[in-house]
């Protein structure tokens, strides 16, 4: 790999499970440890809007786990800004089966912003 060449690691700050330190590798596993919990995604698409829009979407599975004992999975649904050099900001809605003493639907979401190096 050359010296300028940006490696496949980010690592970001989000509202996910409360405030949350969020590290994505490869653009397409993505891991959440924060103050209620931690998450893992896996990014399964992505696409872009327009070429000329630095907007781009996703789609994706995942789990989650809380520190009072809840847990579940979760598809990740979002959208991705590349700001510059590097940064981007990240929100994303997630449908969530609440798998903790039976079967429970819920809505969820997040936003971030991550540095990749």
């Amino acid at each position: 790999m050359a010296a300028n060449e940006p490696t496949n690691l980010s690592v970001g700050m989000a509202v996910d499970q409360q405030l949350s330190v969020v590290v994505e590798l490869d653009n397409k596993y993505r891991g959440i440890i924060g103050n209620d919990g931690m998450a893992f995604d896996y990014i399964a698409k992505r696409g872009r809007f327009e070429q000329n829009v630095p907007v781009t979407w996703y789609v994706g599975v995942g789990g989650w786990y809380e520190w009072d004992d809840e847990f579940g999975v979760r598809v990740p649904l979002g959208v991705n800004w590349d700001l510059s050099n590097g940064w981007d900001v990240y929100g994303q809605i997630h449908p969530e089966l609440d798998l903790y003493k039976g079967a429970d639907l819920q809505l969820g979401g997040a936003v971030g912003i991550k540095y990749r190096f």
